[in-house]
Protein backbone atom coordinates (compact mmCIF):
# COMPACT_ATOMS: atom_id res chain seq x y z
CA UNK A 1 0.00 0.00 0.00
CA UNK A 2 1.35 3.23 -1.08
CA UNK A 3 2.01 6.15 1.44
CA UNK A 4 -0.55 8.83 1.60
CA UNK A 5 1.06 12.12 0.48
CA UNK A 6 2.77 14.51 3.72
CA UNK A 7 1.33 17.99 3.13
CA UNK A 8 4.53 19.55 2.58
CA UNK A 9 5.97 16.90 0.46
CA UNK A 10 8.48 18.41 -2.30
CA UNK A 11 8.91 21.62 -0.08
CA UNK A 12 12.50 21.96 0.02
CA UNK A 13 13.81 23.59 3.78
CA UNK A 14 16.89 24.91 4.39
CA UNK A 15 17.98 25.89 7.57
CA UNK A 16 20.59 27.73 9.28
CA UNK A 17 20.04 26.63 12.46
CA UNK A 18 21.00 25.65 16.44
CA UNK A 19 20.15 25.55 20.17
CA UNK A 20 15.77 24.86 20.11
CA UNK A 21 13.97 27.62 18.57
CA UNK A 22 15.00 27.07 14.72
CA UNK A 23 15.48 23.04 14.98
CA UNK A 24 12.31 23.05 16.73
CA UNK A 25 10.43 25.13 13.95
CA UNK A 26 12.29 22.69 10.91
CA UNK A 27 11.76 19.17 12.61
CA UNK A 28 7.56 20.05 12.64
CA UNK A 29 8.24 21.00 8.87
CA UNK A 30 9.86 17.92 8.19
CA UNK A 31 7.01 16.05 10.49
CA UNK A 32 5.13 16.95 7.68
CA UNK A 33 7.20 15.85 5.34
CA UNK A 34 9.19 18.69 4.35
CA UNK A 35 12.88 17.84 3.10
CA UNK A 36 14.98 19.85 6.28
CA UNK A 37 18.91 20.03 5.07
CA UNK A 38 20.44 21.33 8.30
CA UNK A 39 23.32 23.52 7.58
CA UNK A 40 26.07 22.63 9.99
CA UNK A 41 29.70 23.42 11.14
CA UNK A 42 32.28 21.14 9.88
CA UNK A 43 33.44 18.72 12.51
CA UNK A 44 31.47 20.31 15.24
CA UNK A 45 28.10 20.49 14.03
CA UNK A 46 25.35 22.32 16.03
CA UNK A 47 26.60 23.15 19.21
CA UNK A 48 23.15 21.97 20.69
CA UNK A 49 24.81 18.06 20.07
CA UNK A 50 27.23 18.79 23.12
CA UNK A 51 24.76 19.87 25.53
CA UNK A 52 25.01 16.39 26.96
CA UNK A 53 25.23 12.56 26.36
CA UNK A 54 21.94 11.48 28.10
CA UNK A 55 20.69 9.15 25.63
CA UNK A 56 23.22 6.71 24.28
CA UNK A 57 25.94 9.63 24.26
CA UNK A 58 24.13 11.59 22.25
CA UNK A 59 22.51 14.90 23.66
CA UNK A 60 18.67 14.86 24.51
CA UNK A 61 17.76 18.40 23.03
CA UNK A 62 19.30 17.23 20.05
CA UNK A 63 17.60 14.38 19.67
CA UNK A 64 14.19 16.14 20.90
CA UNK A 65 14.65 18.59 17.45
CA UNK A 66 16.23 17.23 14.83
CA UNK A 67 14.81 13.87 13.56
CA UNK A 68 14.20 13.08 9.32
CA UNK A 69 16.33 16.10 8.65
CA UNK A 70 19.78 15.93 6.33
CA UNK A 71 23.16 17.29 7.89
CA UNK A 72 25.48 19.06 5.83
CA UNK A 73 28.53 20.58 6.97
CA UNK A 74 29.61 24.06 5.23
CA UNK A 75 32.12 26.35 6.51
CA UNK A 76 30.14 29.55 5.17
CA UNK A 77 33.12 31.76 5.59
CA UNK A 78 35.11 29.97 2.61
CA UNK A 79 33.79 31.09 -0.72
CA UNK A 80 33.20 27.42 -1.95
CA UNK A 81 31.01 26.74 0.66
CA UNK A 82 28.79 30.02 0.85
CA UNK A 83 28.73 29.12 -3.03
CA UNK A 84 26.89 25.69 -2.32
CA UNK A 85 24.48 27.10 0.46
CA UNK A 86 23.20 30.12 -2.32
CA UNK A 87 23.17 27.52 -5.14
CA UNK A 88 20.51 25.58 -2.89
CA UNK A 89 18.45 28.32 -2.13
CA UNK A 90 17.89 29.05 -5.71
CA UNK A 91 15.75 26.82 -6.07
CA UNK A 92 14.65 25.64 -1.85
CA UNK A 93 11.24 26.70 -1.10
CA UNK A 94 12.10 28.39 2.59
CA UNK A 95 14.91 29.43 4.81
CA UNK A 96 15.06 29.62 8.51
CA UNK A 97 17.74 30.82 10.46
CA UNK A 98 18.58 32.52 14.11
CA UNK A 99 22.04 32.97 13.66
CA UNK A 100 23.43 36.23 15.81
CA UNK A 101 21.22 39.18 14.54
CA UNK A 102 22.49 40.60 11.01
CA UNK A 103 25.36 37.67 10.25
CA UNK A 104 22.82 36.12 7.90
CA UNK A 105 22.78 39.53 6.28
CA UNK A 106 26.44 39.99 5.79
CA UNK A 107 26.59 37.05 4.18
CA UNK A 108 24.18 37.95 1.05
CA UNK A 109 21.60 35.81 2.33
CA UNK A 110 19.23 38.31 3.64
CA UNK A 111 16.32 38.28 2.20
CA UNK A 112 16.01 40.95 -0.55
CA UNK A 113 19.42 39.37 -1.42
CA UNK A 114 17.43 35.99 -1.91
CA UNK A 115 14.37 36.93 -3.35
CA UNK A 116 16.01 39.05 -6.02
CA UNK A 117 17.48 35.53 -6.99
CA UNK A 118 14.11 33.20 -5.98
CA UNK A 119 11.18 35.23 -5.90
CA UNK A 120 9.30 32.44 -4.46
CA UNK A 121 11.55 31.37 -1.05
CA UNK A 122 10.08 32.57 2.01
CA UNK A 123 12.99 33.40 4.75
CA UNK A 124 11.52 33.02 8.25
CA UNK A 125 14.56 34.80 10.77
CA UNK A 126 14.05 33.94 14.57
CA UNK A 127 15.98 35.90 17.31
CA UNK A 128 15.68 37.41 20.50
CA UNK A 129 14.48 40.62 20.15
CA UNK A 130 13.41 41.31 16.54
CA UNK A 131 15.45 42.73 13.55
CA UNK A 132 14.97 46.22 14.46
CA UNK A 133 14.48 48.28 17.56
CA UNK A 134 16.80 48.93 20.56
CA UNK A 135 17.15 45.31 21.75
CA UNK A 136 17.75 44.07 18.14
CA UNK A 137 21.73 43.00 18.53
CA UNK A 138 20.85 42.08 22.48
CA UNK A 139 21.85 38.57 23.19
CA UNK A 140 19.12 36.57 24.01
CA UNK A 141 19.04 33.31 25.69
CA UNK A 142 15.54 31.25 27.03
CA UNK A 143 16.14 32.16 30.42
CA UNK A 144 16.99 35.78 29.70
CA UNK A 145 13.41 36.41 27.51
CA UNK A 146 11.77 34.46 30.22
CA UNK A 147 12.85 37.69 32.05
CA UNK A 148 12.58 40.53 29.97
CA UNK A 149 8.84 39.09 29.40
CA UNK A 150 7.97 38.85 32.86
CA UNK A 151 7.67 35.16 32.98
CA UNK A 152 9.82 35.08 36.09
CA UNK A 153 7.69 37.80 37.75
CA UNK A 154 4.13 35.38 38.00
CA UNK A 155 6.18 32.37 38.29
CA UNK A 156 7.51 30.55 41.25
CA UNK A 157 6.69 31.33 45.22
CA UNK A 158 6.30 34.48 46.63
CA UNK A 159 9.68 34.23 48.32
CA UNK A 160 11.17 33.04 45.15
CA UNK A 161 10.77 33.04 41.59
CA UNK A 162 11.38 30.41 39.07
CA UNK A 163 12.32 29.82 35.44
CA UNK A 164 10.05 27.42 33.44
CA UNK A 165 11.61 23.61 33.31
CA UNK A 166 11.62 23.67 29.65
CA UNK A 167 12.89 26.31 27.31
CA UNK A 168 9.67 27.71 27.09
CA UNK A 169 10.88 31.05 24.95
CA UNK A 170 12.65 28.83 22.55
CA UNK A 171 9.46 26.65 21.93
CA UNK A 172 6.78 29.57 21.81
CA UNK A 173 9.34 31.34 18.60
CA UNK A 174 10.03 27.92 17.41
CA UNK A 175 6.01 27.80 17.24
CA UNK A 176 5.34 31.11 15.77
CA UNK A 177 8.05 30.13 13.49
CA UNK A 178 6.48 27.15 12.03
CA UNK A 179 2.77 28.55 11.89
CA UNK A 180 3.97 31.44 10.20
CA UNK A 181 5.79 29.26 7.60
CA UNK A 182 3.04 27.42 7.06
CA UNK A 183 0.97 30.73 6.45
CA UNK A 184 3.36 32.10 3.75
CA UNK A 185 3.27 29.07 1.63
CA UNK A 186 -0.49 28.75 1.97
CA UNK A 187 -0.27 32.56 0.83
CA UNK A 188 2.24 31.58 -1.93
CA UNK A 189 0.69 28.40 -3.33
CA UNK A 190 -3.29 28.64 -2.89
CA UNK A 191 -5.09 29.30 -5.83
CA UNK A 192 -5.38 34.14 -6.28
CA UNK A 193 -2.02 33.89 -3.83
CA UNK A 194 0.86 36.08 -4.60
CA UNK A 195 3.30 33.05 -5.76
CA UNK A 196 5.81 34.84 -4.56
CA UNK A 197 7.67 34.26 -0.83
CA UNK A 198 7.89 36.18 2.41
CA UNK A 199 9.75 37.63 4.95
CA UNK A 200 8.85 36.67 8.27
CA UNK A 201 10.78 38.22 11.53
CA UNK A 202 9.72 35.83 14.96
CA UNK A 203 11.27 37.20 17.80
CA UNK A 204 11.40 35.30 21.11
CA UNK A 205 10.38 38.13 23.23
CA UNK A 206 6.90 38.56 21.01
CA UNK A 207 6.59 35.10 21.38
CA UNK A 208 6.81 34.49 24.78
CA UNK A 209 4.95 38.12 25.71
CA UNK A 210 2.23 36.90 23.41
CA UNK A 211 1.84 34.24 26.17
CA UNK A 212 1.87 36.42 28.69
CA UNK A 213 -2.26 37.62 27.76
CA UNK A 214 -3.65 36.75 30.83
CA UNK A 215 -0.97 38.29 33.25
CA UNK A 216 -0.56 41.30 31.41
CA UNK A 217 -4.48 42.08 31.04
CA UNK A 218 -4.92 41.08 34.63
CA UNK A 219 -2.54 43.91 35.91
CA UNK A 220 -4.04 46.29 33.44
CA UNK A 221 -3.79 49.94 33.52
CA UNK A 222 -1.27 49.55 36.55
CA UNK A 223 -3.56 47.15 38.16
CA UNK A 224 -1.26 43.95 40.85
CA UNK A 225 -0.28 41.70 38.87
CA UNK A 226 -1.36 37.79 39.92
CA UNK A 227 1.29 36.87 42.48
CA UNK A 228 3.03 33.84 42.32
CA UNK A 229 1.71 31.20 44.21
CA UNK A 230 3.93 28.14 43.51
CA UNK A 231 1.59 25.27 41.69
CA UNK A 232 -1.27 26.81 43.59
CA UNK A 233 -3.97 28.98 41.50
CA UNK A 234 -3.60 32.51 42.89
CA UNK A 235 -7.37 32.80 43.08
CA UNK A 236 -9.19 29.77 43.21
CA UNK A 237 -8.87 26.95 46.44
CA UNK A 238 -8.32 24.26 46.45
CA UNK A 239 -6.66 24.27 43.83
CA UNK A 240 -2.99 22.87 43.46
CA UNK A 241 -0.72 19.63 44.89
CA UNK A 242 -1.56 18.32 48.32
CA UNK A 243 0.57 15.16 49.77
CA UNK A 244 -0.86 11.95 50.46
CA UNK A 245 0.14 9.68 53.31
CA UNK A 246 2.08 7.52 51.08
CA UNK A 247 3.83 10.83 50.26
CA UNK A 248 3.05 10.94 46.65
CA UNK A 249 1.61 14.83 45.40
CA UNK A 250 -1.65 14.85 44.04
CA UNK A 251 -2.95 18.05 42.19
CA UNK A 252 -6.44 19.12 42.15
CA UNK A 253 -8.57 21.68 41.29
CA UNK A 254 -12.31 23.01 41.87
CA UNK A 255 -13.93 25.22 39.77
CA UNK A 256 -17.10 25.97 41.05
CA UNK A 257 -19.86 25.90 44.14
CA UNK A 258 -21.42 22.46 43.00
CA UNK A 259 -17.83 20.66 43.17
CA UNK A 260 -17.47 22.37 46.23
CA UNK A 261 -19.87 20.84 47.87
CA UNK A 262 -19.02 16.73 46.04
CA UNK A 263 -15.72 17.07 47.04
CA UNK A 264 -16.69 17.48 50.97
CA UNK A 265 -19.21 14.89 50.30
CA UNK A 266 -17.53 12.13 48.79
CA UNK A 267 -13.76 12.93 48.93
CA UNK A 268 -13.20 14.30 52.58
CA UNK A 269 -16.69 12.63 54.10
CA UNK A 270 -17.33 15.92 55.88
CA UNK A 271 -20.41 17.28 54.36
CA UNK A 272 -20.78 19.91 57.45
CA UNK A 273 -17.56 21.51 55.42
CA UNK A 274 -19.78 22.78 52.54
CA UNK A 275 -21.70 25.99 54.32
CA UNK A 276 -18.89 25.90 57.26
CA UNK A 277 -19.14 30.30 57.18
CA UNK A 278 -15.24 30.28 56.71
CA UNK A 279 -15.27 27.97 53.45
CA UNK A 280 -19.11 28.33 51.80
CA UNK A 281 -17.76 30.40 48.84
CA UNK A 282 -14.86 30.59 46.77
CA UNK A 283 -13.41 33.88 48.19
CA UNK A 284 -13.80 32.73 51.70
CA UNK A 285 -11.82 29.42 50.46
CA UNK A 286 -9.18 31.63 49.41
CA UNK A 287 -9.01 34.05 52.93
CA UNK A 288 -9.06 30.80 54.84
CA UNK A 289 -6.53 28.47 52.88
CA UNK A 290 -4.51 27.58 55.69
CA UNK A 291 -6.95 25.87 57.70
CA UNK A 292 -8.82 24.50 54.75
CA UNK A 293 -5.37 23.24 53.65
CA UNK A 294 -4.96 21.87 57.25
CA UNK A 295 -8.35 20.08 57.08
CA UNK A 296 -7.79 18.33 53.53
CA UNK A 297 -4.46 17.13 54.37
CA UNK A 298 -5.48 15.61 57.77
CA UNK A 299 -7.66 13.67 55.52
CA UNK A 300 -5.52 12.49 53.18
CA UNK A 301 -2.73 11.64 55.42
CA UNK A 302 -4.48 8.56 55.84
CA UNK A 303 -4.59 7.59 52.13
CA UNK A 304 -2.73 6.32 49.07
CA UNK A 305 -2.27 8.83 46.38
CA UNK A 306 -3.96 6.13 44.44
CA UNK A 307 -6.53 5.96 46.90
CA UNK A 308 -7.24 9.73 46.73
CA UNK A 309 -7.43 10.04 43.03
CA UNK A 310 -10.01 7.20 42.47
CA UNK A 311 -11.81 9.27 45.40
CA UNK A 312 -11.54 12.59 43.25
CA UNK A 313 -12.34 10.74 39.94
CA UNK A 314 -15.36 8.85 41.62
CA UNK A 315 -16.50 12.35 42.80
CA UNK A 316 -15.70 13.49 39.57
CA UNK A 317 -13.53 16.11 40.77
CA UNK A 318 -10.30 17.19 38.58
CA UNK A 319 -7.40 15.90 39.44
CA UNK A 320 -3.91 14.16 38.03
CA UNK A 321 -0.67 12.76 39.74
CA UNK A 322 2.08 15.13 39.54
CA UNK A 323 4.67 12.45 37.41
CA UNK A 324 7.89 13.00 37.15
CA UNK A 325 10.16 11.54 33.99
CA UNK A 326 9.82 8.58 34.40
CA UNK A 327 5.89 8.79 35.22
CA UNK A 328 6.11 10.26 31.82
CA UNK A 329 7.72 7.99 29.43
CA UNK A 330 5.29 5.56 31.29
CA UNK A 331 2.19 7.08 31.05
CA UNK A 332 -1.13 4.66 30.41
CA UNK A 333 -2.49 6.82 28.40
CA UNK A 334 0.33 7.43 25.67
CA UNK A 335 0.71 3.69 26.24
CA UNK A 336 -2.90 3.41 25.27
CA UNK A 337 -3.25 6.10 22.00
CA UNK A 338 -0.12 4.18 20.80
CA UNK A 339 1.67 7.40 20.70
CA UNK A 340 5.10 6.63 20.83
CA UNK A 341 7.40 4.51 18.34
CA UNK A 342 10.91 4.47 17.12
CA UNK A 343 13.66 6.30 14.99
CA UNK A 344 17.09 5.95 13.74
CA UNK A 345 20.24 7.67 15.09
CA UNK A 346 23.98 7.33 15.11
CA UNK A 347 23.17 5.54 18.33
CA UNK A 348 20.66 3.07 17.45
CA UNK A 349 17.35 3.15 17.72
CA UNK A 350 15.64 5.45 20.18
CA UNK A 351 11.80 6.02 21.07
CA UNK A 352 9.97 8.90 19.69
CA UNK A 353 6.59 10.83 20.54
CA UNK A 354 4.32 11.32 17.45
CA UNK A 355 3.86 14.66 16.79
CA UNK A 356 0.63 16.00 19.02
CA UNK A 357 -2.62 15.81 16.66
CA UNK A 358 -3.96 11.97 15.29
CA UNK A 359 -4.60 13.36 11.47
CA UNK A 360 -6.38 10.27 10.04
CA UNK A 361 -5.04 11.45 6.07
CA UNK A 362 -1.28 11.08 6.24
CA UNK A 363 1.46 9.47 8.95
CA UNK A 364 3.84 11.72 10.39
CA UNK A 365 7.41 11.13 8.78
CA UNK A 366 9.79 9.92 11.78
CA UNK A 367 13.31 9.47 10.43
CA UNK A 368 16.44 9.08 11.74
CA UNK A 369 18.17 11.46 13.77
CA UNK A 370 21.54 12.40 11.43
CA UNK A 371 25.20 12.50 12.58
CA UNK A 372 27.03 15.68 11.67
CA UNK A 373 27.85 16.16 8.08
CA UNK A 374 25.93 12.65 7.18
CA UNK A 375 24.57 13.65 3.97
CA UNK A 376 27.15 16.24 2.26
CA UNK A 377 28.23 14.52 -0.18
CA UNK A 378 25.34 13.34 -1.53
CA UNK A 379 23.60 16.54 -1.60
CA UNK A 380 27.05 18.24 -3.03
CA UNK A 381 26.56 15.16 -6.07
CA UNK A 382 23.03 16.61 -7.35
CA UNK A 383 24.32 19.80 -7.17
CA UNK A 384 26.59 19.09 -9.52
CA UNK A 385 29.53 19.30 -7.92
CA UNK A 386 32.40 16.95 -9.05
CA UNK A 387 34.04 14.25 -6.70
CA UNK A 388 37.46 15.89 -7.14
CA UNK A 389 35.89 19.17 -6.06
CA UNK A 390 34.21 17.41 -2.93
CA UNK A 391 37.45 16.08 -1.90
CA UNK A 392 39.28 19.67 -2.47
CA UNK A 393 36.41 21.25 -0.30
CA UNK A 394 36.90 18.71 1.88
CA UNK A 395 40.77 18.96 2.29
CA UNK A 396 40.21 23.07 2.70
CA UNK A 397 37.86 22.19 5.93
CA UNK A 398 35.30 24.19 3.78
CA UNK A 399 32.63 20.97 4.15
Amino acid sequence: MNQPSRPLDGITVISLEHAIAAPFCTRQLADLGARVIKVERPGVGDFARAYDQRVDGLASHFVWVNRSKESLTLDLKQPSALAVLKQLLSTADVLVQNLAPGAAARMGLGFDDLSAVNPRLVVCDISGYGDDGPYRDKKAYDLLIQSEAGFLSVTGTPDQPSKAGNSIADIAAGMYAYTSILAALLQRDKVGGTGKGAHIDVSMLESLAEWMGYPMYYAYAGAAPPPRTAATHATIYPYGPFVAGDGGTVMLGLQNEREWKLFCDRVLLQPELATDARFDSNARRNQNRAELQAAILEVFAGMSSAQVLARLDEAQIANARMNDMAGLWAHPQLQARERWCEVDSPAGRLPALLPPGRISSFDYRMDAVPAVGQHTADILQTLGISPQDIAAMKAADAI
